[in-house]
């Protein structure tokens, strides 16, 4: 599927559930001039009801864990889920932690996982179209 395939700008809303902020950073490198995720549509916002796609980080921490799931439930469907790093997948370095309930997956459902530590900004991108390929696909089965 070409770029040009994509009917519209695709929103994220970031959330981190408890990471080092490592893969935060690359996130926000990856809108830097370098990589230029703006160009092909992909733009962050400031609420989930704006979003079409979900972009977390971290382990789930009790704290986190029910704003996560109110997060994921005010996004408007269709909606993708993308995990960036590799603590989001399965706990990473603080898999042994008292305070985590487990990896994302354990609270809300998952679409895309961009491995890493820290994910790369061009696996993020990579992850993101990933998500927009099916989101595409919804939304061509819905009409628009």
């Amino acid at each position: 599927m070409g770029i040009n395939a994509f009917k519209r700008a695709l929103w994220a809303f970031h959330v981190n559930t408890g990471s080092c902020n490592g893969c935060d950073i690359e996130i926000i490198a990856a809108l830097t001039p370098r990589y230029d995720a703006e160009r092909f549509g992909i733009k962050l916002v400031g609420s989930p009801r704006h979003a079409d796609v979900l972009l977390v980080t971290g382990p789930v921490t009790r704290q986190m864990a029910p704003a996560l799931k109110r997060i994921y439930e005010q996004m408007a469907d269709p909606k993708a889920v993308i995990v960036v790093g590799n603590c989001g997948i399965s706990g990473g370095v603080f898999h042994e932690s008292y305070n985590l309930v487990g990896p994302v997956d354990n609270i809300i459902p998952v679409d895309v996982y961009v491995p890493g530590c820290a994910a790369r900004p061009e696996a993020i991108i990579y992850g993101v179209v990933k998500a927009w390929e099916k989101l595409e696909k919804v939304y061509g089965a819905e009409g628009g």
